[in-house]
């Protein structure tokens, strides 16, 4: 299914888009896209500012991000060819939600992608309280 709205998503459009990951994705994201046909995927180990990210986008058609990249409506209009925009995060408030719905760019998010981390940070706090570390600590 993803495949063929990616093929059908546009007229002029290459049949596998051009994809921009920020923030040091998972390695395994460009094993993914490989494994998908995908030709043209830069990974980034960094967020960058907008006047740096604004030259990169020009042929971008798919960005990923984190939560530092703060994608605002210069850089969404600095990305002409943007077909969607992954956040690899709980939210999406580093996104101007209403800039990329005027230039009907969807954005999509990865809500359960730090649940592990949240119940493993519950479980080690339950585990200090329970010990009484903190009252130890003073």
């Amino acid at each position: 299914m993803t495949g063929e709205f990616l093929e059908s998503a546009g007229a002029g459009r290459r049949a596998k888009p051009s994809v921009l990951l920020l923030e040091d994705i998972a390695p395994t994201a460009l094993q993914t896209f490989a494994d998908a046909g995908f030709t043209d995927v830069q990974l980034e180990k960094t967020a960058f500012e907008a006047d740096a990210l604004t030259p990169r986008l020009a042929r971008v058609e798919v960005l990923g991000v984190r939560s530092r990249s703060k994608i605002t409506r210069e850089v969404l209009n600095a990305a002409p060819h943007l077909l969607a925009l992954g956040c690899f995060s709980v939210g999406t408030n580093q996104v101007d939600l209403d800039a990329a719905r005027r230039l009907g760019v969807p954005v999509f998010n990865a809500p359960f992608s730090n649940t592990r981390s949240v119940a493993e940070l519950t479980i080690a706090e339950i585990v200090m309280l329970y010990r009484g570390v903190f009252s130890k600590s003073l």
